[in-house]
């Protein structure tokens, strides 16, 4: 069942995208919260679901720190990126099926100074853990397959080679994102320009990955509130939520193993949320897409139907990604320029 159509996004909040912060994990939370409840129009008391992604907070932090009196649902999710749309989506379901009327979906940490980065300041491992750590610790870790850069490397060279797609695609999406960053005045890069010249000249981390191909590390939170359509406080037009779902690949955390590495979730996904939305890549004006690699914003675009595979590095040029271009893509900055807040990880 598509729990959608009958839900929509009232209130957006989230704090500044900064790079070290004396202010802990959970004052970022509630004050990414705390602002997309007054930008609702409702009192952060007054809601009664709550949807965790990443695993950042639980919600009897939640309770106390916002002084939630009737806490009806919640939940805690966790899929790697996709966890905070997942989230927005458990909380439309919520909404849709009367579990909850006010629903909170928050998410954030500190990626860039806090205790899960995988090397502390001495060089020596921390005690972050990554998604299926069976698989990273007995099959991608005595390989050398450490970080995702490595793993998101098998994908993008054999996408390369399959296709002969243009390399030039990738540059492209870290130039725009970066330009649509200086449009946000919370971005992180918002203020740092970046040339075609500096991105051709800057080091060569593996193949095909250069420093600009790579998202940053940040501190920073987030959050949205989710309710029926019609029910908010009206300060503003609601953000309504036309469809959404899952999309997950054969043996999602392993790469190595995937019996085709260039099928992802978006190949299942996009196909059928389009077909339930009724409408096609036509109907769309612009896009935010997961950008933890500029590769990957390629990627599904092509899985998404805009173009066949190979093509799209080509089809952003004709397209125009930038600002005031026909399909903007990633207008706040995307995780490349804007900000990238959490790490997955394991409890």
């Amino acid at each position: 069942m598509s729990p959608t159509g009958r839900a929509a996004i009232t209130g957006v909040g989230e704090t500044d995208f900064v790079r070290g912060t004396p202010t802990t994990q959970l004052q970022l939370l509630m004050e990414a919260s705390s602002a997309a409840c007054a930008d609702a129009g409702i009192a952060p008391a007054d809601l009664d679901g709550v949807v965790i992604p990443m695993k950042t907070a639980v919600a009897e932090d939640v309770i106390m720190s916002l002084g939630v009196r009737d806490l009806r649902f919640h939940a805690l999710n966790a899929m790697g990126g996709a966890s905070p749309v997942a989230g927005a989506m458990i909380a439309a379901a919520a909404v849709e099926t009367g579990l909850a009327e006010r629903v909170l979906v928050v998410v954030g940490g500190k990626q860039f100074s806090g205790p899960s980065r995988l090397s502390g300041s001495d060089g020596r491992s921390t005690n972050h853990v990554w998604p299926s750590h069976r698989f990273r610790t007995h099959l991608e870790y005595p390989y050398g397959f450490t970080v995702p850069m490595h793993w998101y490397s098998l994908h993008a060279n054999r996408w390369f080679h399959d296709t002969k797609a243009d390399p030039a695609g990738m540059r492209e999406i870290a130039l725009a994102t970066r330009l649509h960053a200086h449009n946000n005045t919370k971005a992180y890069f918002r203020d740092r320009p970046l040339t075609a010249e500096q991105y051709d000249n800057a080091p060569q981390l593996l193949t095909p990955f250069k420093l600009y191909d790579i998202c940053q590390e940040t501190d920073g939170a987030a959050a949205v509130i989710v309710q029926r359509i019609g029910t908010g406080a009206q300060a503003h037009r609601e953000v309504i939520i036309l469809d959404g779902g899952e999309g997950h690949p054969d043996t999602p955390d392993d790469m190595t193993s995937r019996p085709d590495i260039l099928n992802m979730g978006m190949t299942k996904l996009g196909p059928r949320i389009l077909h339930r939305a009724g409408i096609t890549t036509d109907d769309i004006d612009f896009a935010e897409i997961y950008d933890c690699f500029t590769f990957i914003v390629l990627r599904q675009l092509e899985e998404l139907g805009f173009c066949d595979r190979g093509e799209s590095p080509d089809f952003i040029q004709e397209k125009g990604i930038r600002p005031g271009g026909g399909l903007p893509i990633n207008t706040h900055g995307g995780l490349l320029s804007q900000g990238h807040i959490v790490k997955s990880r394991v409890w």
